[in-house]
């Protein structure tokens, strides 16, 4: 069974959690290594169990603890030969025997059974990514800092059993809210980040193709509240005929296994889980 579930997202600091009993990972350590710590063990996992950090790209708010976990508990860390070069200096001294290139396996790794592949996302990094994970039966999926929907994106989005994509600002929040103009476009090119409008576009369609689990993450603190993150794309979702269901605390695995539910008209009509990822502390667990 796959366990899923945010640790931290947003600007100050992301960092994802994917784990079976056979193997752990974390995808970006952007807090402090002793928060990460915390919020892993009030999921039940200890930190001193984790096989591997993936690194999506190297700004300070995906690398922050990596370097303490690595040499504090022998973790591996994997990124391309690019991200290494960048976040060199930000991670410190990593032991050559935990330093994972994924250049020298065409991005592919294969830890305990998990399948896990990398992807170009648009974003101004050195050389950022997305993840899939798999363990042969579900696909996850993490591509957050995503500045457009590329079709290479998509075509790693699709067919993911669980995702979680970026919803970082509200476009009314971004023009009237403290940023300069240079920076505003920043965020809105290309290589920037995904608006909420944009993302409740991605959640549709990835839920009308049979993704039964979405999480929003990476907020804007200064551009975005999670109320309006959050009612955008369920609108949006529903718009385009996707039933939402609301889950407590866990998405448990049999709603994995489930058909849609039936519209009025007798066709299934698609289900989603749909999450905001806190800031602080670890969002719904969901168990694939």
């Amino acid at each position: 069974m796959l366990k899923f579930c945010t640790l931290f997202s947003g600007s100050s600091g992301n960092s994802t959690f994917i784990g079976t009993d056979r193997a752990k990972l974390l995808i970006d350590a952007g807090v402090t290594a002793k928060s990460i710590e915390q919020e892993l063990r009030l999921i039940e996992e200890e930190p001193g169990d984790l096989d591997a950090i993936l690194i999506t790209h190297e700004h300070i708010d995906h690398v922050k603890g990596a370097g303490v976990l690595a040499r504090r508990y022998g973790t591996k860390i994997a990124a391309n030969s690019r991200t290494w070069h960048a976040m060199e200096a930000l991670v410190g001294r990593i032991d050559p025997e935990n330093r994972i290139v994924t250049d020298d396996t065409a991005g592919c790794l294969y830890i305990g059974g998990l399948d896990i592949s990398s992807f170009p996302i648009p974003h101004d990094a050195a050389d950022p990514v997305g993840y899939t994970v798999s363990d042969g039966k579900h696909k996850i999926t993490v591509a957050t800092d995503t500045g457009s929907l590329s079709d290479s994106l998509l075509e790693h989005l699709e067919g993911s059993n669980a995702v979680l994509i970026e919803a970082n600002h509200d476009m009314y929040m971004l023009e009237h809210g403290p940023y300069p103009r240079v920076l505003i476009a920043r965020i809105k090119g290309k290589h920037g980040h995904l608006s909420n409008l944009s993302c409740g576009e991605l959640a549709s369609k990835l839920a009308s193709q049979g993704t039964r689990a979405i999480i929003l993450g990476h907020l804007s603190k200064e551009n975005n509240v999670p109320d309006v993150a959050y009612g955008t794309v369920r609108r949006a979702m529903e718009e385009a005929g996707v039933k939402i269901v609301d889950y407590a605390d866990v998405i448990p695995p049999d709603f994995f296994g489930q058909a849609g539910h039936p519209g009025n008209d007798g066709v299934s009509q698609p289900e989603a889980g749909l999450i905001v990822a806190p800031r602080y502390g670890h969002s719904k667990v969901i168990l694939l």
